[in-house]
Parts: C-alpha cells; sequence; structure tokens
C-alpha cells in the first residue's frame, strides 16, 4: 500500500526539531531509521500530517566518552555500535546484544535510539540498557532532561518521552572489565525474541563480584531479575549456582500468550535462557 500524504520536514539541529515539533498543529511522527515506522505508514496503521527526519542532524550520531560515562547518539546506527571500539570495550553488552537485530540491511538503517524510543517488549535492547542502567537525555521545549532506563519505558511501545520531545542520546556508564552475554529465542532467524536474557557479570577470580540481568518481552515493558542478580553475588560461577540462581528468574515478571509461546513456556524459556547468558557471561 501507499501512505497517505503527509508533509515532511528535515531540520539540521535539535532545537530545530524541537520547534518543528511544537508547532505542529496535527499528528507528527518521528523519522529515525524508519525501519518500525516505514511498514506502518504504509499499512496506514498510521497516518501522521508531518514526518520530521532526524537524519540530518549530526550531533544525534555516534559514540563519544564522557568521563566515566559513554554516550551514544540517538540516531546511531545499529551497524556502527556493533564496529564502536569504546561500546566493545566498555559496554559489551549492547554490542551483542545488537548483534542480534534483524538482519545486516536493517542494522545499515536501523538506529540505537529509535529502537528503543520505539519500546517494542520484544526488541532486543530494552533489557540490556535496563540492565545496565542507561540514561536517556530526553530534549523539549523546556530544556534537555534524564531519565534512567528503570522509568523510561512506561508500556507497551510507550516510554517516557513527550509528545514535544525526543529522544537525543543515550548515556551508558562503562562496564570495564566485566563478561556479558545477549542469549535470544527465536523460531526463525532475524525474527524478535520470544524470550531473551541479557547478563553482564565482573568476574572476581572464580567468583562473581556484580552481576547485572534483564529480561527481554516477559512483560510489556523489559524486567530486571534483580532475585537473579542477588543470587548470584558472591558464588562461585558453578553451573549449579547459576541454575539456581536462575530459579529466580521469574520474579516481578508477567508474560503474556501469543501465536509464539504460552505463558508456561515463556517461564521455561525464561529460566533456561538465564542460565545460559549467566553461564556463557560468567565463563567468557
Amino acid at each position: 500500500m501507499i501512505p497517505a500524504a503527509f508533509d515532511y520536514e528535515a531540520p539540521n539541529t535539535i532545537d530545530e526539531a524541537v520547534r518543528a515539533l511544537a508547532e505542529a498543529d496535527d499528528e507528527v511522527k518521528i523519522l529515525a531509521g524508519g525501519q518500525s515506522l516505514l511498514p506502518v505508514l504504509r499499512m496506514r496503521l498510521a497516518a501522521p500530517a508531518k514526518l520530521i527526519d532526524l537524519g540530518r542532524i549530526g550531533e544525534l550520531q555516534g559514540v563519544r566518552t564522557d568521563g566515566d560515562m559513554l554516550v551514544i547518539g540517538a540516531m546511531t546506527s545499529h551497524y556502527d555500535v556493533q564496529r564502536d571500539p569504546l561500546l566493545n570495550e566498555h559496554a559489551k553488552l549492547l554490542v551483542m546484544a545488537t548483534d542480534t537485530v534483524a538482519d545486516p540491511q536493517v542494522r545499515h538503517r536501523g538506529t540505537f535510539g529509535g529502537s528503543l524510543a520505539h519500546a517494542d517488549p520484544a526488541g532486543d535492547l530494552l533489557a540490556p540498557a535496563l540492565a545496565l542502567d542507561v540514561e536517556m537525555v530526553i530534549a523539549g521545549p523546556r530544556g534537555r532532561r534524564t531519565v534512567p532506563a528503570a522509568e523510561f519505558f512506561v508500556d507497551y511501545f510507550t516510554t517516557a518521552v513527550g509528545e514535544d520531545e525526543l529522544l537525543c542520546e543515550i548515556r551508558v556508564p562503562k562496564y570495564t572489565g566485566w563478561h556479558a552475554h545477549y542469549e535470544k529465542f527465536n523460531r526463525v532467524a532475524q525474527a524478535w525474541s520470544i524470550v531473551g536474557v541479557a547478563a553482564a557479570v565482573r568476574p572476581d577470580g572464580h567468583m562473581i563480584a556484580e552481576a547485572r540481568v534483564g529480561l527481554t518481552n516477559m512483560a510489556s515493558v523489559p524486567v530486571r531479575a534483580r532475585g537473579v542478580e542477588q543470587a548470584l553475588v558472591g558464588q562461585e560461577a558453578t553451573p549449579e549456582a547459576i541454575r539456581a540462581a536462575a530459579e529466580h528468574a521469574l520474579d516481578g515478571t508477567s508474560p503474556t500468550a501469543d501465536g509464539n509461546a504460552d505463558v508456561a513456556y515463556r517461564e521455561h524459556l525464561a529460566k533456561v535462557l538465564t542460565s545460559r547468558a549467566v553461564s556463557a557471561a560468567a565463563t567468557s
């Protein structure tokens, strides 16, 4: 199908984009990589009066270091995230999760911030962002504000970004020396996660000194598996200890049934994948 007619604007700065949002009288959509929005427009599931394309805003692209934090521009492509040396050294979990997103064509066009702002609970970047306590910097007519990942994801396809605001950067603490793994279960290659688990651990010899675990598609928003984390800390990274910790994976979850899996199957997957993800991270 052909999308309904719309006006198009491509600002050159964040301030121009914010003004364009504020001046819009009718529904407006932000165009980042377009990998989620364009199919919706073609099927006429959305018919905005205007699209604001962020592709020309250079300050929204790239990765830089800022003290003990990394800063990822919201328009940085998945492809660039995969290959960025700073992220590979200090936030490997984000890179490993990005490796599983769709296919090479989508990763070249899709953007890191666009995926987070889309907030699909089956999306593979939400749980890693939550597990690593990233911060989202949101720009709007009242200036910029910073929202922690735990407060950013509100519900299905809903975030803390207001109608007159846009996500401009993601701030990631440095996890230098941490080991990580993203374990994803899907029916066919390049598909959305039925369940996914993001795990990062800081080893201390054979012991686990710290752990961070996030779950994909086990609720309407990503879930932090704090029960698993607490059970892992101070334990030797043995298969038995990791399996015992993974029994806490369902704490705080509320999975739903769909055409891919019923609730019981998702709960089973969450435990199994948590054990696999933590084991892989601890032994990497």
